[in-house]
């Protein structure tokens, strides 16, 4: 029996709105919630400004002809959901589409990115 108890990496499994798409590679996501800049002036640092930081879920996935590409440019109100090898899931609600979706049609990939307030890891 194989023992995959020390299993990090490699495979992945990406879910839209319950609907499971093939991830090519690069699947990534980022669960902060502030970016925080250093504020500095002539005499040292002052301290620092914090903003409002989406989440995001995005991996680039393979166009296998059973949907259409142009659809995920119109997504926007989603549940995405990116299980990993080593079995943490991340999951955003109310997620949307950013960035304009374009097809590598050499490897029939494309990358797509999904931001929002609610991204949590699990």
């Amino acid at each position: 029996m194989a023992d995959n108890s020390r299993r990090l990496a490699g495979l992945v499994w990406l879910w839209i709105e319950g609907v499971e798409y093939e991830v090519v590679s690069q699947p990534q996501y980022g669960v902060s919630s502030v970016t925080r800049t250093t504020l500095a002036s002539m005499r040292g640092v002052s301290g620092y400004s914090e903003t409002p930081k989406p989440g995001f879920i995005a991996a680039t996935i393979r166009d296998d002809g059973t949907f259409n590409v142009r659809d995920f440019q119109d997504m926007t109100n989603v549940s995405v959901t990116l299980q990993l090898a080593n079995g943490k899931r991340i999951s955003g609600t109310g997620l949307w589409t950013v960035e304009a979706v374009e097809v590598d049609s050499t490897e029939a990939t494309f990358a797509v990115r999904f931001e929002g307030e609610d991204v949590r890891e699990g």
